[in-house]
């Protein structure tokens, strides 16, 4: 019985080895070298020069607190946009920087804040290549401008401290005993208050530094550094494209939400839809380079997001997305309904490059958003 069984799954296999053999071989696979762009092709051939001094804009990828930080703590930045020279691009946006914390400080009485100071040594670019480097960032203040600082703020105290003091001696001792006294009450309390005033700027603790992802650093070079030009063309990012679905990215605004956080991006879209497929602005996410999604928000132009784009119908408007960081790199895609995967995605970055020099400066005033690294104190920490 079990010959006979071997016998009859032998004479299965025979025969249908026979049929693979003899059917076609289903399918292929190809090389798309697309973005693959040869090194020859990658830079134009020519050099400039990063020069000692030179800027460069920056922003963290964790948070640095000067009150946990300590000496050595190394840490990565992100360049948040193309540094060009006068040939064309050098250090293309999404460069990494390698840093450390080189030395740091804890806020102290008499008003004397903390500080951190940065030091960067070498830059990862997109196509991997290291690049040495010497760069350093810090938040401390010269001791001029720093004693300055404390002593206006400590002088607006102790005239804050008179103020309330004169006005108390008033309100306690009465109009008729000002006068009585010549003003003395007045000054005397004047002078109590002041006191008092003094005595808490002296008490008064400074701020720690506190550098999140998102806040924009710069970070000074301070060497001269030799780079090659790169090919515009080669720092174009990846797209995909959806046959018959045209969408065209004209302008990008950065922009406040209503409670005055700059996390929105919002894109004015011409879309023709030629495709067999129905879409909505629901169908719309941002996606960054971190594969993070952002939904339509209701803040903005809402016509979108409820609208249905059928087949041979046109769009012309606006759409506004919430993000957690307005300087990463953002790509638009259109989701299928069914599989919820992206069918075409549009990248921000190349559309970027063609808005107005005016919007453009009027969205860095927008990027670099607050102007210290200070954390505000506990009011419990005394």
């Amino acid at each position: 019985m079990r010959k006979r069984l071997a016998a009859f799954l032998i004479s299965i296999l025979v025969a249908n080895s026979a049929v693979f053999a003899d059917a076609p071989f289903q399918g292929y696979a190809e090389y798309d070298d697309k973005y693959s762009i040869p090194e020859e092709n990658l830079f134009t051939g020519k050099t400039e020069i990063l020069e000692k001094k030179d800027v460069i804009n920056m922003t963290v990828s964790q948070v640095l607190d000067a009150s946990y930080a300590l000496e050595g703590d190394e840490f990565f930045a992100e360049i948040t946009s193309d540094v060009i020279g006068d040939k064309g691009v050098i250090i293309p946006k999404g460069t990494l920087a390698h840093g450390s914390i080189i030395d740091m400080g804890e806020a102290k009485r008499l008003g004397r804040n903390g500080y951190l100071e940065l030091s960067f040594d070498y830059l990862i670019t997109p196509d991997k290549r290291e690049i040495p480097i010497e760069g350093k960032m810090s938040t401390k203040l010269h001791p001029v401008k720093e004693v300055g600082k404390i002593v206006a703020t400590d002088l607006g105290m102790t005239a804050a401290g008179g103020v309330i003091g004169g006005v108390f001696a008033l309100q306690a001792l009465g109009p008729a005993a000002a006068i009585a006294s010549h003003g003395y009450t007045l000054a005397g309390g004047a002078a109590l208050g002041g006191t008092v005033g003094l005595g808490m700027s002296l008490y008064r603790k400074g701020k720690n530094v506190l550098i999140s992802p998102g806040d924009e650093i710069k970070v000074k070079i301070l060497s001269d550094v030799e780079l090659p030009v790169y090919n515009e063309e080669a720092l174009k990012q990846e797209e995909l494209h959806y046959p018959g679905l045209d969408i065209r990215i004209s302008n990008i605004l950065y922009e406040k939400d209503p409670f005055g956080e700059a996390n929105t991006i919002t894109l004015s879209l011409c879309i023709s839809n030629m495709s067999k497929k129905t879409f909505s602005g629901m169908d719309l996410t941002l996606v960054n380079d971190y594969n993070v999604s952002f939904n339509p928000s209701v803040f903005g132009d809402t016509r979108l997001i409820f609208s249905q784009l059928k087949p041979g119908d046109r769009f012309a408007g606006k759409i506004s997305f919430g993000v957690n960081n307005i300087k990463q790199s953002y790509w638009l895609t259109v989701n299928d309904r069914r599989t919820n995967k992206p069918i075409a995605k549009i990248s921000l970055d190349n559309a970027y490059k063609h808005v107005s020099k005016d919007v453009k400066k009027r969205n860095n005033k927008i990027r670099q958003g607050k102007k210290n690294y200070y954390k505000e104190n506990d009011v419990f920490d005394i």
